[in-house]
């Protein structure tokens, strides 16, 4: 089992940073690094979509076209954390983001929410013009 809580979420202008943080308590005898991780997002009315993945040695990592080059994954296993770095945001990157978990030993990330058996509660972020 795997519990995810996020934070860093807030009210940015256009052009902003905000920096999310998701760290995850395992089961004992379980490490952190089973899990790939994912930030996924999902505005009002859309569908969740992932935004950003990474394997679980951090070596791999994919990202979605809309936040190439804005955002960056990454995490420290040392610590049990994934980190969503987001930087020159824009309103249509508000959204509710969510962390989650899949487990797995490929090296692979995937990017569909039906792969993650786990998921936090999510932090809104919300851009305004």
């Amino acid at each position: 089992q795997v519990q995810l809580v996020e934070s860093g979420g807030g009210l940015v202008q256009a052009g902003g940073s905000l920096r999310l943080s998701c760290v995850a308590s395992v089961a004992s005898g379980r490490t952190f690094t089973l899990y790939a991780m994912g930030w996924f997002r999902q505005a009002s009315g859309k569908e969740r979509e992932c935004v950003a993945a990474i394997s679980w040695s951090g070596s791999v990592t994919d990202y979605a076209d809309s936040v190439k080059a804005r955002f960056t994954i990454s995490r420290d296993n040392a610590k049990n954390t994934v980190y969503l770095q987001m930087n020159n945001l824009n309103p249509e990157d508000t959204a509710v983001y969510y962390c989650a978990a899949e487990r797995t030993t490929s090296m692979t990330v995937r990017t569909s929410a039906h792969a993650y058996n786990y998921w936090g509660q999510g932090t809104q972020v919300t851009v305004s013009s």
